[in-house]
């Protein structure tokens, strides 16, 4: 494991320190390149280890489409690999963090390793049926020119029929001035209103930054037009906050 990387991960080692002692309440904070910070969800990091009864309708409803041979991406705690690994499915659970993937490891994910998103070419032997981006991580996209080549690779490493399930927030219903603003600033630099710069923080150490990208319905039909994608399924909560999609060939 690359020690330089250990000490950047913010993100695993907060991870790690709620596995082996769950009496742990410091979590990790999301920092953003204008100085905004965010701290996770109310559940804090115990959303990492929900079992599927206490799972969102999105998420309950996004996953009955998985078949096949799965690559998830962005696995966490691997609360997604494990449901389907008991559901008697092939599944490769990759993660850019050394301490996330060795937690999920450590709860039972069989094939697990640490891989990024950028370095996902690498996997071009296998052929996937069905590729999950839960937990949002739909962001992992970065922005539309990242997302349209990460597309194009996610094609060739998927099947005749193959799918992608993600998750992701439609970051134009919100009510913040701060987020709005932030909007504002990404168009004048010639981004799209929803990509964020941001990068995590848990106690003394600081992870590196990176691009996120939250889109709205119309931004991801713009965004999969020519790469070989299209939408066969939108799964949105009543807000239309929070939705799900099914993307096929």
């Amino acid at each position: 494991m690359n020690s330089k990387y250990q000490l950047q991960d913010a993100f695993g080692q907060a991870l790690w320190d709620f596995y082996k002692n769950r009496k742990v309440t410091t979590s990790h904070v999301i920092e953003r390149d204008d100085g905004y910070i965010d701290t996770p969800q109310s559940l804090g990091m115990e959303q990492y280890f929900l079992e599927y009864p206490n799972w969102g309708l999105i998420e309950k409803e996004a996953i009955k489409h998985a078949k096949g041979k799965i690559l998830d991406i962005g696995c966490g705690a691997g609360r997604h690999s494990l449901y389907l690994q008991n559901k008697n499915h092939n599944v490769l659970a990759i993660d850019n963090s050394p301490l996330t993937i060795r937690v999920a490891k450590s709860r039972g994910v069989k094939h697990a390793k640490v891989l990024s998103f950028e370095n996902i070419g690498k996997l071009k032997q296998s052929k996937f049926d069905t590729i999950i981006m839960f937990g949002n991580n739909f962001g992992l996209f970065g922005n539309f020119k990242k997302a349209r080549k990460q597309l194009k690779i996610l094609h060739d490493i998927t099947s005749l029929n193959g799918i992608i399930i993600a998750t992701t927030i439609n970051p134009y219903k919100t009510k913040s001035i701060e987020h709005k603003e932030y909007h504002k600033y990404n168009r004048k630099k010639g981004n799209m209103g929803g990509q964020a710069k941001i990068r995590i923080r848990y106690k003394k150490i600081t992870g590196p930054w990176f691009d996120y990208l939250l889109v709205s319905q119309s931004e991801l039909k713009m965004i999969l037009s020519g790469t070989g994608w299209m939408i066969k399924k939108i799964i949105e909560e009543k807000s239309g906050l929070v939705y799900g999609m099914v993307l096929g060939k």
